[in-house]
């Protein structure tokens, strides 16, 4: 392995596959090709085994119908970690996991669609994290990240941008989207940022004071 390729291991997001619907195989390829640590939670362990998938980390509560160590026998090395702490879900345990190990970003996959419950949660739940690591939400129609005070992005003209405040979001103002915001306030349940889109070819500005706002890139 050359020096140059343990580098671009360090700065590449680890991948997390979570329990929800799953993505495009197109996808999945192009997160795993750099992905230098792959961690699979609970039971979506079988459906990532029969897409013949290299694990390095199997994390989850293991209900008793559940047998890791017959994973173990079947891809090694292997590292299982039982979390069995119910007032967390398992994709926070591996966010934890992450934090531990000092791996700064981190790419989800199937982290949505099946359950409402579970993605709104997935989603939600990122932000809590948001000074001690850069989690990415991905499915084959968006894109999901917790945007910095200030957040300047290239965008062709048209792409669909969604700005979701998780509860409330004050002071935010926007260059360079079709529905600008000049000093507003986003509230999750009355008032988001849905449905706008980048105006021009360029970069998009938006600035917020204070709160957690989610941007979501959507492609149909």
């Amino acid at each position: 392995m050359s020096s140059h390729h343990i580098v671009r291991d360090d700065q590449e997001p680890a991948l997390i596959i979570a329990n929800g619907a799953e993505c495009s195989k197109e996808l999945l390829g192009q997160l795993l090709e750099w992905s230098p640590l792959v961690i699979v939670l609970d039971s979506a362990m079988n459906r990532v085994m029969e897409l013949g998938i290299k694990v390095d980390v199997l994390l989850g509560d293991f209900d008793r119908d559940f047998d890791p160590e017959y994973y173990k026998s079947q891809q090694y090395p292997l590292e299982i970690v039982h979390t069995p702490d119910q007032d967390k879900t398992d994709l926070e345990k591996a966010f934890e996991y992450l934090i531990d190990r000092k791996i700064p970003a981190v790419n989800v996959i199937w982290a949505t669609g099946r359950r409402a419950d579970h993605t709104i949660t997935n989603i939600t739940n990122i932000v809590r994290f948001r000074d001690k690591l850069k989690i990415v939400l991905l499915d084959d129609h968006s894109k999901v990240f917790l945007l910095s005070q200030k957040f300047e992005k290239w965008y062709p003209a048209g792409t669909p941008l969604s700005l979701i405040p998780i509860g409330k979001v004050s002071g935010i103002s926007s260059k360079n989207l079709k529905y600008q915001l000049n000093d507003d306030e986003l509230t999750i349940g009355y008032r988001t940022g849905s449905s706008n889109e980048a105006l021009a070819d360029g970069v998009v500005l938006i600035e917020h004071k204070e709160g957690d706002l989610l941007m979501m890139e959507c492609f149909d």
